[in-house]
């Protein structure tokens, strides 16, 4: 019997859905143990990976190719599934980073390292019987590393990393001292794309907003000055750039407010890097010094600009 077969024997008596018993998730599992055809699963692993790195395992050990972009196919119909069912664990990193990983956790890798042997079965039984526990626990282990943050009086949570670190100081920092009682109109999470969007107001502020528009980072609005702040926070990418400007100018040739152009870093380091590119007439925010700000020319510190 091939090793991929033995996988999904695994998966079926986990009972997890037919879905994530198919080539793609068994070849996941596998990769994730470190399991090739020649070894036994009493010698599977579980060391951080990535999902390149489950593609090169796939392609390498079982001649079972997947192009680079499949990656969000991989990670939607299976690492999303077996993080929910504790099979395995992330490194607790920002999922945009080049350090992000996933390992088995240690209680599947102790299940699968019985599987042929006369353990398996009593294993297995114990799995299920504690697998709502593990899942609980596995859950709140990723709640506890995600940053409370409160927007608009309510209580929401950002995923772990620099950038959502920004927008975090953004919103409660930035907000307060330089656009006092604004509304989050718009912020996303590295996870969760449109944690909040207010779809109505910008409707009603004339927003015409296709599939294809990338949104900044943050929107604020201030109704008394009818004021839009287009803030990006930047970790390393995506500065005010002129480019940039002119993309939101076209999003928003219908709106009635007036713009305001942020460009906003967690250290004055990270500002010298993009200092260059940066548009005229924009501003600059930088966390680490909350309390002032860079403007880039115009005869006003901070204001739209005809």
């Amino acid at each position: 019997m091939s090793k991929l077969e033995e996988a999904k024997i695994i998966l079926n008596a986990l009972q997890v859905p037919t879905k994530q018993q198919n080539i793609m998730c068994c070849c996941v599992l596998l990769a994730m143990a470190n399991v090739l055809e020649n070894t036994t699963w009493q010698q599977a692993t579980n060391g951080w990976i990535r999902i390149h790195d489950v593609i090169g395992f796939s392609g390498n050990n079982y001649g079972i190719t997947y192009a680079e972009n499949s990656r969000e196919t991989i990670r939607k119909q299976a690492i999303h599934h077996f993080r929910n069912a504790a099979f395995i664990e992330d490194n607790g990193k920002a999922t945009n980073s080049p350090n992000y990983r996933y390992r088995l956790t240690n209680e599947m890798l102790n299940l699968i390292q019985s599987f042929g042997t006369d353990k398996w079965e009593a294993n297995l039984t114990s799995f299920q019987e504690n697998h709502e526990t593990l899942v609980q626990l596995y859950a709140s282990k990723r709640v506890r590393r995600k940053m409370p943050v409160k927007i608009n009086g309510k209580d929401f949570t950002f995923s772990p990393g620099d950038h959502n670190r920004l927008q975090k100081a953004i919103i409660e920092e930035f907000a307060p001292r330089f656009a006092p009682n604004s509304e989050c109109l718009y912020v996303g999470d590295t996870i969760e794309k449109d944690l909040v969007k207010n779809e109505d107001k910008l409707s009603k502020l004339g927003f015409t907003i296709t599939l294809h528009d990338k949104m900044p980072d943050v929107v604020l609005y201030s109704e008394e000055k009818n004021w839009l702040y287009f803030i990006e926070s930047v970790t390393s990418v995506g500065p005010m750039e002129p480019k940039r400007i002119r993309e939101i100018e076209e999003m928003t040739s219908g709106v009635i407010a007036e713009n305001i152009y942020v460009t906003s870093f967690l250290d004055f380091k990270t500002f010298k890097k993009f200092a260059e590119t940066l548009a005229w007439e924009t501003e600059v925010w930088i966390a680490d010094m909350p309390d002032h700000m860079i403007h880039l020319n115009g005869d006003k510190f901070l204001g739209p600009r005809n």
